[in-house]
């Protein structure tokens, strides 16, 4: 049976190869576009845009999906006989069990052994509304806390293709920085003393800011309805909002009492001309391109936002023919000038004087730490007089730029 993204992928491909025909007869004949093939190549323009916009829709809850469907299976037979991999899948479901049971009916509704495995797993944070039973934070499942990282992903876009590093704790996290690029060796004569050339070494660091997804407030009855899927709901609401927190940061944050983003300090690879509307040029892209060195630019990536990528599908080359070259075949990404598209929307969008597209290998260019864990939070008694029970989640996550060489921006030029 195919698939809906299958489908829109063929969509695509189709309506591609009718712009392109479209613009091959006008060529071939040495005319311009007449009214009728404009209006053609108009619909079928805004055919091409919903067909890519379905396509990444579906593709996104497909890693949404994908995640939420790695669910855990629990081996039968005897417990001697199971492989270490079995008894981990084993121990992680009842761990899920006993999550879930805590966050419908609290501590007074797990049973003995659950109250065990929840205590095993849980950090003292002394909230003054719950009763002493339930102070506490229990780490989240971790095919749940799995959910909650593709939510931030979907949302950002940055954190799937930086370079994350997960840490047990949330110490400072020190690593050894060097640029000898400007350092080369020197043929010797015969005879003669070998130059010294130190190697200057630098050292980053990364520590751990506390995101939180705010207070969500459940009624009892919502909780006690089994048919509901409270965990899931629940664990895509954390999501969205820590996602939403994150994902801001990583692109344009201060460094200040917050990650520092990707685009705070870049360097302007390319800076584009004075004109009364944000404009970008075909030269611009591929300026920005060979602004990196070429050892960079096999695993390098455009970065904007979805209002930059439009203004980019706007461009063709000289002949005439559009820069932007959409995907059809599943798990092959559209592309511009050959190089992949990320959209974030955290980046600027175009506008004068703003840095709205980068470009570069990202994963050498910016690095992520995060602390392993996420954790929830049960207010019991706190709204008792509304029939509600609080929940809030926190992770631990810090960002940085690393290799500042691997990644440029274009920023657009002051208003005429």
């Amino acid at each position: 049976m195919t698939t809906l993204l299958q489908r829109a992928l063929d969509t695509r491909a189709r309506t591609w190869s009718q712009m392109q025909e479209i613009q091959a007869t006008a060529e071939r004949e040495g005319r311009d576009l007449t009214a009728e093939e404009r209006a053609s190549w108009d619909a079928a323009e805004a055919d091409l845009t919903a067909a890519s916009q379905d396509v990444e829709r579906m593709e996104r809850m497909a890693r949404l999906d994908a995640v939420q469907r790695d669910s855990v299976v629990v081996a039968i037979g005897d417990a001697a006989g199971e492989n270490p991999e079995d008894r981990q899948a084993t121990a992680d479901a009842q761990y899920r069990d006993a999550f879930e049971a805590f966050t419908r009916r609290g501590m007074n509704g797990v049973t003995t052994e659950q109250r065990q495995l929840l205590m095993s797993n849980q950090t003292e944070i002394r909230a003054g509304a719950t009763s002493p039973g339930s102070a506490g934070g229990y780490f989240i499942p971790t095919d749940t806390l799995a959910r909650i990282t593709e939510t931030m992903k979907a949302y950002g876009g940055l954190l799937g293709a930086a370079n994350v590093i997960t840490t047990a704790s949330g110490n400072p996290l020190n690593w050894p920085t060097n640029d000898d690029t400007s350092n080369v060796g020197a043929i010797l004569a015969e005879n003669s003393q070998i130059t010294e050339q130190d190697v200057t070494l630098g050292q980053k660091s990364l520590g751990a800011y506390t995101y939180t997804s705010k207070l969500v407030r459940l009624s009892l009855q919502l909780l006690q309805d089994n048919a509901f899927n409270m965990e899931s709901w629940l664990t895509r609401k954390l999501g969205e909002r820590i996602g939403r927190a994150v994902a801001a940061h990583l692109v344009t944050g201060t460094g200040t009492n917050q990650p520092e983003g990707l685009f705070t300090n870049a360097t302007a690879g390319v800076t584009g001309g004075v004109s009364a509307t944000a404009a970008i040029t075909y030269d611009d892209l591929i300026d920005l391109q060979h602004s990196i060195d070429p050892a960079y630019r096999t695993s390098a990536q455009f970065v904007t936002s979805d209002a930059g990528l439009k203004l980019a599908r706007k461009l063709k080359d000289g002949d005439g023919r559009p820069l932007w070259e959409p995907s059809v075949q599943i798990g092959t990404p559209s592309a511009l000038l050959g190089s992949p598209v990320l959209i974030d929307n955290g980046v600027p969008a175009p506008a004068p004087e703003a840095a709205s597209f980068g470009f570069g290998d990202i994963n050498a260019a910016y690095v992520v730490r995060q602390v392993a864990g996420g954790q929830m939070m049960r207010l019991e008694e706190r709204y008792a007089d509304y029939l509600q029970v609080g929940f809030f989640g926190f992770m631990r996550l810090d960002a940085a730029p690393d290799d500042g060489s691997a990644f440029r921006t274009f920023v657009h030029g002051d208003a005429a």
